[in-house]
């Protein structure tokens, strides 16, 4: 069957319902009270294997014939790819290597060997994982399913789409992100499919907009580097396979940095409870940049594959953005009860002290001054001018300080 028909898209929407998990929109009081519209929450990051990716590999595998499947597949990906073929493939009975950077973090390695992969580690980066991938499948005869330069891949992953369309008939705008394409390839064809009104909008990091500066040229190119925490959108070249759909389909492309992913962690963790990677923040972080009032918005969520180590540098940072935790120097003579004052001072102002770094020895004549450094947790900016503006009150001169937990 051809791929990205109406025909192929209803095909592929029955296929993945075996497999994967209902993902109902949740509405967003949070973010519509923010930016004047009813956003809505299209949680792919609570899918089976924790993102998308499940769609586009299972409905892959079955448009190949049985002779093919025998011969084993083969792909490489360092994350949410890497999950969705080796389950999958576990679900078609058939063979799965993957070959993942020799960098991966372990919990992802073990989590695809957990699906019944076979796991190849090879290369720091993906490039070098994808090149070996190619010369083992050349070698052993194994079929390559590509993460996004597929139109069969992107058909399934279109799939997203005709979900939102049946449960917000009336959608306005779909935001998804980008990475190599696939997922905005499937989104895009399929809404304007089923509704050529509704606007989709691609978001890619700042540091890694291969798609945004290809339909700026007219052709698929090459970024020379590309630098974001959003590791699952970190392309440097798109889909030359699937890049006409983009230039058809997709209204927009809109960019997002880093500190504003951070930001919309937070928001996600204190206003819905989600955890979502950072790729799955980039159409979260968007909604401020979209220039319309009273629209029905959905943005794809993803996925939601984060490790605790970066989930908590993550939070941290997004802390002391908010300025919701910030520290400051004081000087004060070396003397019973200088510390005790200090302490009444912030808190008379509400604030909390967290972390307290007493130097005697920033000056020789510790009589004349020593250092206290004091990390505290505030409720924001304004609180945060209060507690220093009452120090200042009370004779210290405080000094902002980089801030660290």
């Amino acid at each position: 069957m051809e791929m990205l028909t109406l025909e192929a898209f209803e095909e592929a929407s029955e296929c993945v319902k075996r497999v994967t998990q209902e993902t109902k929109l949740v509405y967003s009081e949070y973010f519509s009270n923010q930016t004047g519209n009813k956003v809505y929450l299209k949680t792919e990051n609570m899918q089976v294997t924790g993102a998308y990716k499940i769609r586009g590999a299972y409905y892959k595998i079955s448009t190949m014939s049985e002779e093919e499947r025998a011969k084993g597949l083969i792909t490489a990906s360092a994350g949410n790819h890497a999950q969705g073929v080796a389950y999958a493939a576990k679900a078609y009975g058939c063979k799965a290597v993957i070959v993942m950077p020799e960098t991966t973090p372990l919990i992802k390695v073990n989590r695809t060997r957990g699906y019944g992969a076979e796991v190849v580690l090879h290369g720091d980066v993906y490039d070098e994982a994808c090149e070996y991938a190619f010369q083992l499948a050349e070698e052993n005869g194994y079929t390559f399913i590509h993460p996004f330069d597929d139109p069969a891949v992107a058909t399934g992953q279109g799939t997203i789409a005709m979900e939102i369309v049946k449960e917000l008939p009336l959608v306005d705008y779909i935001l998804v992100p980008i990475g190599g394409g696939g997922l905005a390839t499937g989104v895009s064809t399929l809404a304007k499919y089923l509704n050529p009104k509704i606007k989709v909008i691609g978001v890619e990091p700042e540091g890694a907009a291969c798609m945004k500066a290809s339909l700026e040229r007219g052709e698929v190119m090459t970024l020379p580097k590309v630098s974001t925490i959003a590791d699952g959108t970190a392309v440097k070249t798109p889909g030359h396979n699937i890049f006409p759909y983009i230039q058809k389909n997709v209204d927009e492309i809109l960019t997002v940095s880093d500190d504003e992913l951070i930001v919309a962690f937070l928001d996600m963790v204190e206003n819905h409870k989600m955890v979502v990677e950072n790729s799955g923040l980039l159409t979260v972080a968007a909604l401020k940049h979209l220039n319309v009032r009273g629209k029905k918005i959905v943005s794809v969520l993803s996925g939601g594959n984060m490790d605790v180590i970066t989930m908590a540098s993550v939070v941290q940072r997004g802390l002391i953005q908010r300025d919701r935790i910030f520290t400051v120097s004081v000087l004060l003579p070396d003397r019973p009860g200088e510390l005790v004052r200090v302490a009444s001072v912030i808190a008379e102002q509400q604030g909390n002290v967290i972390k307290l770094e007493h130097n005697q020895f920033v000056s020789t004549n510790r009589n004349a001054a020593v250092e206290l450094r004091i990390t505290l947790e505030a409720f924001g900016t304004e609180h945060k001018m209060s507690i220093i503006q009452a120090l200042k009150d009370h004779g210290y001169d405080p000094v902002q300080k980089t801030a660290s937990l």
